[in-house]
């Protein structure tokens, strides 16, 4: 008996026919109706009754939302595997990662021969398919920056450029019952994917026992390779041959192929919308439950927790990988698993860590939070992984992503409250609320998290209307220290709701966040070049203009020092918009005229969009950049004395990306002691990147520190004590201590610029209180 422990799919085998075009279409938008999880079709290039299988492919993601779409399987010989790699991640992202793999190594070769393909004998199939395997796994791996060569007999590429990367780990899944095959899918693949009628009594034995032998020869454990099986049958009132009977029947045998025969993903040939209705609706519901309660008594180990040998191999030390809750381990990325390379890094810093949870709800965080506490390692927390600090990942230890929480839910129309899950991003926000003509200010960039910036502070393109992102929280849930999942608002543990306003990270892990949005329609958003080579004078006008200009404009400005024969430029991103409705385009112009006017103007462009075109949504893949080393500060004007301190940094070569952000105006209406983020008077924030945080510290601290008045920890990497109380000034440092002692008294959340708890005689009584 054969149980590989794999979560249980059920999904259609479908005829393309285009007699009616729309027929397949309509199948595959009832499988996901009836509660599947894939829709896959023939591959036949060279029947012309058939339509082409990726154009339907693509056409059929776009007519739904939540099923994975796969050919099963596709004719290798006619589709060139590089296109079709890339052909595949475009169509995982663009689905939202809901795209498979099922490959063959062809057949009916005179059908192929006559449409232009090669024929190939069985070995010669065999190779080529391994040669395409190498080549799409080659192509989706863009970390690799070095070209991609492959020298195969059949196929070939010379240097040819990686990438994109799907939204998610393209699964692969080979059409094979010979042993030289079952050996490649052991050794490399994802899956096997035999149909029922092409074996014999005992092939799926035999073959899943090859299958085996080659995966544990290769390192892997079997478990990773998902069975999968096409079948057919009927239902009918009396049992007539193999799946050819009642409900009753098919859950029977369906139930013993995955405990017996390892089967975890179930294909019904079903062109009959009965049958599918049928098998989502009563048979997998009943399987599922079955196989579970088996699987409960028997105390199998889920196909996602296990390892083979090579990555045992690359686990680290100080972590009790055995002792982690099942739940978990169904999601959990090490780092000799091949999704590794896609969750390892953060935007700009490259990790290394131990283990990757990614918990699914609010329920597993605490199963999260209280398996790390054990753990002798680094711990850290990840949102959406964009920051600028690199503190999201690290080398050694734990992280945990909560990026499966990424809904955006509409609480309440009258106020325009919104709870979004803390791993969306401000791009999936911008996105979902663009239909009603609501907004909500979030930064610059759509990767941007939003359980990192709604807690940390948040300078966007809407900052000056709306405030800070902070300053449109009305309630949030978190998992404290304690492993207590808490919600906090004005009413409800007020405190925690003030301190989570600007110091969000040293408090918990936020689950989920709700947010006033404003009525926002199409936004002026522009792009300027002015000439810098009088930085300091440019810098000194740009901020008078900005202090003057209504808060329906923000503006954004990179200085980019002299090179390669230019002079130094500034680069504005700026956006005008409107508190009700679309920006007047008049009203936009006069504005962007006073920006335009502070330096000789070498270029613009401007135009009317939704917000959610300037912040749109962006992939999640995330290469890091080694170690960048960063600088940030606030400066309430930017008078003689502030520009040319600005200047002195640009020319001393110490900062190789240098942006100031206008803040003000409406995030001055809050008090100072309001939140957390106690800097409620300056107008400008400043950041310095550098390779080595010693060559900026020492220009930032002679040139900028004597015109600076406090700092925005988000965009800092220098971890020297003074940065604490710049950030969070007396009384609010005091007052943030108390509020650690009780909730996190252990300094659990210390990975980013920690807040030591206040010892005081309150902290003991708030430790058993938490």
């Amino acid at each position: 008996m054969t149980d590989y422990g794999h979560e249980l799919q059920f999904g259609t085998f479908l005829t393309p026919v285009n007699a009616d075009p729309q027929v397949a279409v309509r199948l595959a938008q009832l499988t996901e109706r009836a509660g599947l999880d894939l829709a896959t079709f023939q591959d036949h290039p060279y029947q012309p009754a058939f339509h082409d299988t990726w154009t339907l492919l693509a056409w059929v993601a776009a007519a739904t939302e939540r099923i994975t779409v796969s050919g099963n399987v596709l004719n290798l010989p006619l589709r060139q595997p590089a296109v079709l790699a890339r052909a595949a991640a475009s169509l995982d992202l663009l689905s939202g990662g809901r795209v498979a793999m099922g490959l063959g190594a062809g057949g009916f070769w005179d059908a192929i021969e006559a449409m232009g393909g090669p024929r190939r004998s069985p070995r010669e199939a065999v190779d080529a398919l391994q040669e395409a395997l190498e080549i799409m796994r080659g192509v989706w791996d863009p970390q690799n920056r070095s070209p991609l060569r492959v020298a195969g007999d059949h196929y070939r590429v010379t240097g040819a450029k990686r990438g994109p990367a799907p939204a998610h780990d393209i699964p692969v899944w080979l059409g094979a019952y010979k042993p030289r095959m079952l050996r490649l899918i052991g050794r490399e693949a994802d899956g096997w994917l035999p149909s029922l009628s092409y074996l014999g009594d005992g092939d799926l034995a035999r073959g899943n026992a090859v299958i085996d032998e080659a995966a544990t020869g290769a390192g892997r454990d079997p478990a990773e390779i998902r069975r999968l099986l096409n079948l057919g049958g009927t239902i009918r009132p009396d049992g007539d041959g193999f799946l050819r009977g009642p409900v009753s029947q098919w859950v029977e045998e369906l139930t013993r192929l995955a405990l017996e025969d390892g089967i975890g993903t179930f294909i019904v040939a079903a062109d009959d919308p009965d049958l599918i209705e049928t098998l989502g609706g009563e048979i997998a519901p009943a399987v599922r439950e079955a196989v579970a309660a088996a699987r409960r008594t028997r105390g199998t180990t889920p196909a996602s927790a296990r390892r083979g040998t090579k990555a045992l191999a690359a686990r680290r030390d100080g972590i009790d990988y055995a002792s982690l809750p099942v739940g978990l381990a169904e999601h959990a990325v090490e780092p000799g698993d091949r999704e590794y390379e896609a969750v390892r890094h953060n935007y700009l810093r490259a990790g290394e860590p131990g283990i990757v949870l990614r918990p699914q709800d609010a329920g597993e965080i605490v199963t999260a939070l209280d398996w790390s506490r054990e753990q002798q390692v680094p711990f850290a927390v990840r949102s959406a992984g964009h920051g600028i600090s690199g503190r999201s990942t690290n080398d050694g230890g734990i992280v945990l992503d909560v990026g499966a929480l990424r809904s955006v839910e509409v609480v309440d129309e009258t106020t325009r409250r919104v709870r979004i899950g803390a791993g969306a991003t401000w791009g999936e926000v911008a996105e979902a609320l663009t239909p009603r003509r609501w907004a909500i200010t979030s930064g610059d960039h759509g990767g941007v998290g939003v359980g990192g910036l709604g807690t940390a502070g948040g300078i966007g393109f809407l900052g000056r209307l709306q405030g800070l992102t902070i300053d449109r929280v009305v309630a949030a849930e978190l998992v404290t220290a304690a492993g207590r999942l808490v919600r906090a608002s004005a009413a409800e543990n007020p405190d925690l709701y003030w301190a989570l306003r600007g110091a969000g990270g040293n408090l918990g892990v936020v689950t989920w966040l709700e947010l006033e949005a404003g009525v926002i329609g199409d936004v002026a958003f522009s792009q300027m070049v002015l000439d810098a080579t009088d930085t300091a004078g440019l810098v000194e006008k740009w901020g008078a203009a900005m202090e003057a200009a209504p808060r329906g404009l923000t503006s954004f400005m990179i200085l980019a020092p002299a090179r390669r024969g230019q002079g130094p430029i500034a680069q504005l991103m700026s956006m005008y918009a409107a508190d009700g409705g679309d920006a007047d385009p008049e009203d936009a112009v006069a504005a962007l005229q006073t920006l335009a006017e502070a330096g000789p103007l070498l270029g613009h462009q401007a135009q009317l969009v939704p917000y959610s075109a300037a912040v749109s949504r962006q992939p999640r893949h995330h290469t890091g950049g080694g170690s960048p080393a960063a600088r940030s500060g606030l400066l309430t004007h930017l008078d003689r004395d502030a520009s040319r301190a600005i200047e002195k940094l640009l020319a001393s070569g110490a900062s190789h990306f240098t942006q100031l952000r206008a803040t003000g105006a409406a995030a001055h209406d809050l008090a100072a002691d309001a939140t957390a983020y106690a800097h409620r008077h300056q107008n400008f924030q400043l950041t310095g990147l550098s390779s080595t945080q010693a060559v900026i510290n020492e220009v930032w601290d002679a040139e900028i520190g004597p015109v600076q008045d406090g700092s925005y920890l988000s965009f800092d990497t220098d971890t020297r004590p003074e940065r604490l109380a710049e950030a969070f000034p007396e009384p609010t440092l005091a007052r943030l201590r108390e509020i650690k002692a009780v909730h996190d008294p252990e300094n659990v959340f210390r990975s980013n610029f920690p807040i030591p708890p206040a010892d005081t005689p309150n902290s003991a009584a708030g430790q058993r209180a938490a």
